[in-house]
């Protein structure tokens, strides 16, 4: 089974898009848990909530990795960012029973692509995306490492990352807003 997660209601076929690999593709995991990371994105929910204008392409934000096991690691980079990002997300989560690969070789563990239209064979319907996080992480499915948690090597490797994103992103004018809203600490008056 893949999986696949959007916000759009009644999809009945997943069209490719262009993807940050600037491919049109579309992303699946084997995993249903995995999916959840993408039923909201803290760049457009911040933006959207604090009134900022803004009409383009939205930068994506991907807080997680994985753990040596394999499972997907969710990170807070800031405090309280799961719950500030996930918390009242509602989606949609997309099943196909199968896809035709793309070839496209994606570092992610269980991830898919398909470079052609897939059929969705169902659907479920996720009423908060934030719930369905907390109860895979107490399932076991998933893991959560939170701000507080954030190791003095990860905090430096942070502190380093958001300055260099910031000064990268002169053209995401959306993602300098939300880092400046979240990382004022980081990034002084930049």
């Amino acid at each position: 089974m893949f999986y696949h997660a959007s916000s759009v209601k009644g999809i009945q076929q997943l069209e490719p898009r262009i993807s940050n690999h600037g491919i049109p593709l579309i992303y699946f995991s084997r995993k249903r848990e995995n999916v959840l990371v993408y039923l909201s994105n803290a760049i457009e929910k911040y933006c959207r909530e604090t009134g900022f204008p803004y009409e383009g392409r939205w930068q994506k934000w991907g807080p997680y990795g994985f753990a040596k096991d394999g499972r997907q690691c969710l990170q807070e980079y800031y405090p309280d960012a799961l719950e500030s990002t996930y918390k009242g997300a509602s989606g949609y989560i997309y099943r196909a029973e199968s896809i035709a690969d793309s070839g496209f070789e994606v570092k992610i563990p269980d991830a898919a692509t398909s470079s052609l239209p897939v059929p969705v064979t169902g659907v479920e319907f996720i009423p908060d995306a934030y719930e369905k996080i907390l109860k895979a992480e107490k399932a076991g499915l998933l893991v959560i490492q939170r701000y507080e948690e954030m190791t003095d090597k990860m905090r430096e490797w942070n502190i380093r990352t958001i300055r260099e994103e910031y000064d990268s992103a002169a053209d995401h004018p959306e993602y300098r807003h939300f880092l400046r809203g979240n990382f004022s600490d980081i990034l002084g008056t930049r």
